[in-house]
């Protein structure tokens, strides 16, 4: 048993250096266990699903075959956080993206800032414990203990100082309905006597909410899996007496290809059919195009067009929308577990529409941030602007086609279900450019990510490759952040004024 028990440990050890992006470290580590097994230690074989549940592990980018600027980033990446950990692997397929994402959450959680170290990481449990996010909140445990954070604070929130409990309402609220969030809200923590946060540790706290409840989005939203280290994260089956061979671990063969070939659950759908559904698609942009540039609808249209689609996204929901009961162990983060999602304009509850150009990021929110927490501002703009505008003008198999068209549907869709309204838009284009599946898929992302199915990420676009889904999760982290930083900041501004 104790030879068994080294195996698994030694298999594990095999499969995290597979992570590493150095080559050295992982040849050694492939000599040191090559001489294990010819002392008769028997390495199990590892089973898994790679970095993601919905996508095949051979049509994710491998350690050891990126390019020359996947590569910088991984080791930068290896370098901070000392792993590279699954979300990193699997936004990869965007490298630019990636560069952007990976330097602002080093910024908010290692640089020079307002909070303390272990502030930061509790922040991020909380917040992404609003999500049942259990994949980010075992990373930030680790983090939070490895700066010196109290082990006493993770037995649950109110054992955490009066400060981060009095956070709870605040991260509530921006998770599940922002636009609840008035300047009394700010006002109460920026006034709590002892307990009081200042301005500039108020906005560190909010754009740490609102990163991981995105965050959590983007985990859900592409099935990120457990970490190897983390419960759930591997599985090992007794080694194999024939042909396996060490070598199986560091080609990354982790006996799973036939769980992919067929998955369950998912809609069998012919190539035809699907390619009909790209050249629709597109089809409809090109008309849309057209339209605009024989006709501009009036202001009124334009409202009573946001208005019909504001109206009609609260009718958007998932046939798969069970239930999902919290864990113990991530539930104790936060406090109110049944206060969860609700349509803004339900029970008879009237939110007036967030008028854009009454208060922007690029107009108030950007300058209120760089202000209170200096070069944060400048890092969420460059973040947002790479998401928004990031392109490689293809769509599935067919290249050099504008998709700016699709693009702001998805922002301006997503920024419509929290009641956000730019004047200079036709809400009409939504429906003509996503359908039913794609809407489900993106109000479950954003709204509830913890009820995505893989089934609802096969169904949409299923045409398209791997990276464009992963490119379209990245829209939905984004706007979804800026809709919940505009709430808040717009609170505070009042505050202030």
């Amino acid at each position: 048993a104790a030879r068994d028990g080294l195996g698994e440990a030694l298999a594990r050890l095999l499969m995290l250096s597979k992570r590493c992006p150095f080559p050295d470290v992982r040849e050694k580590s492939e000599a040191i266990l090559s001489g294990v097994q010819e002392l008769g230690i028997r390495i199990p074989r590892p089973l898994g699903h790679g970095p993601s549940r919905f996508i095949p592990e051979k049509e994710t980018i491998q350690v050891g075959n990126e390019d020359a600027t996947m590569h910088t980033l991984f080791a930068d990446s290896f370098a901070t956080l000392g792993r590279l950990d699954n979300v990193t692997l699997v936004m990869v397929f965007h490298p630019q993206y990636l560069e952007s994402f990976l330097k602002t959450q080093h910024y908010l959680l290692q640089m020079d800032g307002p909070l303390p170290l272990h502030y930061r990481h509790y922040i991020g449990i909380m917040a992404a414990a609003r999500h049942q996010c259990s994949y980010l909140v075992n990373l930030h445990v680790n983090d939070f203990l490895h700066v010196g954070g109290d082990p006493k604070w993770l037995n649950g929130l109110e054992n955490a100082p009066q400060k981060l409990q009095n956070l709870g309402e605040l991260n509530k609220m921006l998770a599940h309905r922002p636009w609840l969030i008035t300047k009394e809200h700010i006002e109460q923590l920026l006034k709590t006597e002892e307990n009081s946060w200042s301005l500039a540790e108020l906005i560190h706290a909010v754009v740490l909410l609102t990163h991981y409840h995105s965050l959590a989005s983007f985990t859900f939203g592409c099935g990120i899996s457990p970490e190897i280290d983390c419960e759930g994260g591997h599985t090992f089956r007794p080694p194999s007496v024939s042909n396996y061979c060490i070598c199986d671990i560091t080609n990354g063969y982790h006996g799973v290809d036939e769980i992919h070939a067929s998955p369950a659950g998912s809609i069998p759908v012919s190539s035809t059919e699907s390619v009909c559904e790209v050249e629709a698609l597109m089809e409809k942009m090109k008309q849309l195009q057209e339209c605009r540039d024989e006709e501009e609808a009036s202001q009124e249209e334009m409202a009573t067009r946001f208005e019909r689609e504001k109206r009609e996204s609260m009718f958007v929901c998932s046939s798969e929308d069970e239930e999902s009961a919290a864990t113990r162990d991530v539930s104790r983060h936060f406090e109110d577990t049944s206060y969860g999602y609700k349509d803004f304009s339900r029970h008879g509850m009237h939110v007036p529409t967030f008028r854009v150009q009454d208060y922007s990021w690029e107009d108030h929110g950007y300058s209120l941030v760089n202000r209170l927490y200096p070069d944060v501002g400048q890092l969420l703009d460059e973040k947002f602007h790479i998401a928004y505008n990031l392109t490689y003008n293809t769509m599935a198999m067919h290249k050099d086609v504008d998709t700016s068209m699709l693009r702001r549907a998805i922002w301006n869709y997503i920024h419509c279900m929290f009641g956000i309204r730019y004047d200079d838009y036709d809400y009409g284009e939504i429906n003509q450019l996503l359908d039913r599946s794609f809407k489900v898929y993106i109000k479950t992302v954003v709204c509830t990510p913890e009820k995505t199915t893989k089934r609802m990420y096969d169904s949409f676009w299923r045409q398209f490759e791997h990276s464009e889904k992963v490119h379209v999760n990245l829209l939905l982290v984004e706007a979804r952040m800026q809709a919940e930083l505009l709430y808040a900041l717009r609170a505070i501004t009042r505050y202030m004024t």
